[in-house]
């Protein structure tokens, strides 16, 4: 399950090993700039539309990108039986790569309420 820290002006996802072999990265570090939405959801595998390159087994895991051929592009590690996050990006400030991602976490709620105070501090 990734881990998801929130500073001063970013979110650091961190990425388990098997999550990293299909991810194709350790972290990810998203300016909170970047961040036009956060929401909680409590089924983050339903999120999850289009091509993908990465792994599924429906109703259980989903995760590496999805939205290859059009749609939003996504970023998902996700899990049956977890809250979740969707964080809806600004692509261009947060890399060019995602318009969202989509994780898993027991911590979800509280992560986005954090996002959310950090967010409304910047502005």
């Amino acid at each position: 399950m990734a881990s998801i820290t929130v500073t001063g002006n970013a979110i650091d996802i961190r990425f388990t090993g098997w999550e990293r072999m299909w991810i194709w990265r350790e972290r990810l570090s998203l300016p909170l700039t970047a961040v036009r939405q956060v929401v909680q959801v409590d089924n983050p595998l339903r999120l999850a539309r289009g091509a993908r390159r990465g792994y599924a087994v429906t109703g259980f895991a989903k995760v590496g990108v999805w939205g290859l051929f059009g749609g939003p592009r996504q970023l998902v590690a996700a899990r049956r039986g977890e809250p979740g996050l969707r964080l809806v990006l600004d692509r261009a400030a947060a890399g060019g790569e995602f318009d969202e991602v989509v994780l898993s976490s027991p911590a979800a709620p509280g992560l986005a309420e954090t996002i959310r105070r950090a967010m409304a501090a910047r502005a």
